[in-house]
């Protein structure tokens, strides 16, 4: 059985690079993106069985790549993992759900291997 594929995007390369770890840990192939564009070339060439987005990062919007899956019907998990605020968070989340997302988290940075290994485990019984 092939591995599901996991799209995460992530402007810091050491968290990038420990997130892609915890995913393979969990079975997943991941697939790592820094920047705006080519998270959505990524989505757009293969379509992921899973998302995992910072909502904080450089030149774009986590919310807008919210709306870029929702305007891709996207039904697979997509997990925010961010050092944003709380409240930040939640409201991503429900826009994310208002739109019709499966959102999951928030994980908070600083992300914790076992907390980020458990949720990716979890999400992965379920695909």
């Amino acid at each position: 059985m092939t591995q599901p594929r996991l799209l995460l995007i992530d402007d810091e390369p050491t968290l990038a690079e420990f997130l892609a770890s915890a995913a393979t840990e969990s079975g997943f192939e991941p697939v790592v993106t820094e920047q705006d564009e080519q998270f959505r070339q990524a989505f757009l060439a293969d379509r992921p069985d899973m998302v995992a987005l910072d909502l904080g990062m450089p030149g774009m919007d986590g919310v807008e790549l919210i709306r870029f899956l929702a305007d891709q019907n996207y039904d697979a998990p997509v997990l925010i993992v961010s050092g944003f605020d709380r409240r930040v968070l939640e409201s991503a989340i429900r826009l994310g759900e208002a739109l019709g997302l499966k959102m999951v988290g928030p994980i908070e940075k600083p992300v914790r291997f076992e907390v980020l290994e458990d949720t990716l485990n979890r999400l992965k019984a379920t695909l």
